[in-house]
């Protein structure tokens, strides 16, 4: 009876078991089919845009190096001692700005005695050209003695004591002619004819004295003249000598300036090698104070490979990017293309000119260059919001029939807000461009503005 018993209450025991067992399992299907429904009722809001065909230029990527535009190794052109420094690394210094001072006493000094020596030759020209004048005016006076003027030729029977001697002994002649033959005919004595033989023996001696003093007067003219010529010759020579005190006094003028040592260009101090106290000679070894830097556009050199430089001509833009800054883009152009390639890398050299805005860009950094090319393409381009990454993966959405389906797409350019979509998308498909996040395929939009 007992054994009846027990064998009862082990099968109510296995009989209420089952049935909780079906309960709890009809309960989890049921609680399981109401998530599933509510999940396949779920509606996301979502904007929406349109992929469209613009044409966009078409580049090719290579790297590159930037390089300063410019780069100056400044030295002295005279040797002295350093008393001054007025730059230092980094500083910034414009073309012409002093950078060092040197010791310019000793040429000062032989810059005010050079400018003494051309005093003195200045007023040597001036004493010069008043001895020309004093000389000039006593030849002006000799000439006048003998009617003479500048320039004229002097014959010296034309001169007056001359020409009225010679025709008082003219006179003489005639007249003593005549008493010659009064004296044979007796009409006359000998004592008149000696008295008129006398006075013209007289007009004789009065006409040689007349060209002797015309000859006197000839040699004061030559020597008047040689004296103008010779006070003209010392003018010569003091304006020579002026021309060579003055070239003396620029000589000491730039010595004293070569002790101020300036910037060649605008730019950056990258190395400073001077400190007052010191003496520097441009014919010590690597004599230079300063390299400077010119920074405010830089060279680009591209390494280009050689399967494009067919792609490659001077004047296509180029846009620069580089780790520091990898929002910013940096446009620049193509100013110069190497005649060859390297023979190590077969990569051709190109360089491009960037404006260095801000002075954000350094000499030295890498950068990823985009050479643009000159013919556009079409390409279909959506919102940048519209990418969902995925890992290694760009996922977009496309709207159709108020449900999202997911596509796996290839990415280009970007452009602005925009970027290229290679595949995966086709012109005027619509594209989800917010909650992207929430978004699965299939899953029900609702599509706003």
């Amino acid at each position: 009876m007992q054994l009846y018993r027990f064998i009862y209450i082990a099968v109510l025991i296995i009989a209420m078991s089952l049935f909780a067992s079906a309960c709890g399992s009809s309960s989890a299907e049921t609680g399981n089919a109401n998530s599933e429904e509510s999940k396949e009722t779920q509606i996301v809001n979502v904007k929406t845009a349109v992929a469209d065909v613009e044409q966009i230029p078409t580049y090719f990527e290579a790297t590159g190096t930037l390089a300063s535009d410019a780069e100056s190794n400044v030295a002295p052109s005279i040797g002295g001692k350093i008393v001054r420094v007025n730059f230092d690394v980094g500083s910034y210094v414009r073309k012409g700005d002093a950078l060092v001072q040197l010791d310019a006493r000793d040429a000062q000094i032989r810059l005010n005695q050079a400018k003494a020596q051309a005093e003195q030759s200045r007023k040597a020209v001036k004493q010069a050209e008043a001895g020309v004048q004093q000389a000039i005016a006593n030849l002006r006076q000799n000439q006048a003695r003998l009617g003479l003027t500048s320039g004229s030729n002097f014959d010296i029977n034309k001169f007056s004591q001359v020409i009225s001697v010679t025709a008082q002994l003219r006179l003489a002649e005639k007249e003593l002619k005549r008493y010659e033959n009064l004296l044979e005919s007796g009409d006359v004595s000998r004592s008149i004819y000696d008295q008129k033989k006398s006075q013209r023996d007289a007009l004789l001696g009065q006409l040689e004295e007349a060209r002797s003093n015309a000859a006197v007067a000839i040699k004061a003219i030559q020597t008047a003249q040689a004296a103008v010529a010779a006070t003209r010759t010392q003018v010569v020579n003091a304006k020579a000598a002026v021309t060579t005190a003055e070239t003396q006094v620029a000589q000491a003028r730039k010595a004293v300036t070569d002790n101020v040592i300036y910037s060649p260009i605008s730019g950056y101090v990258s190395e400073r090698s001077a400190d007052p106290g010191e003496f520097i000679s441009p014919n010590q070894p690597n004599a230079k104070i300063a390299t400077i830097v010119r920074t405010a556009v830089l060279r680009l050199k591209i390494d280009v490979p050689e399967q494009d430089i067919g792609k490659v001509a001077v004047g296509q833009g180029v846009s620069a990017q580089v780790s520091a800054y990898p929002d910013r883009k940096f446009a620049g152009t193509v100013t110069r293309i190497l005649p060859s390639l390297n023979t190590q890398s077969r990569t051709l050299t190109v360089e491009a000119e960037i404006e260095n805005v801000n002075g954000l860009l350094k000499p030295g950094q890498f950068a990823t260059v985009r050479i643009t090319q000159s013919k556009p393409e079409p390409a279909v381009m959506i919102p940048v919001s519209a990418v969902r990454v995925d890992g290694e993966r760009n996922i977009v959405f496309v709207i159709k029939d108020g449900v999202a389906n997911e596509r796996v797409v290839q990415t280009g350019l970007l452009e602005n807000d925009e970027i290229e979509i290679k595949s995966g998308i086709q012109e005027n498909e619509v594209v989800a461009t917010s909650n992207t996040d929430k978004l699965g395929d299939g899953v029900i939009i609702n599509q706003g503005n």
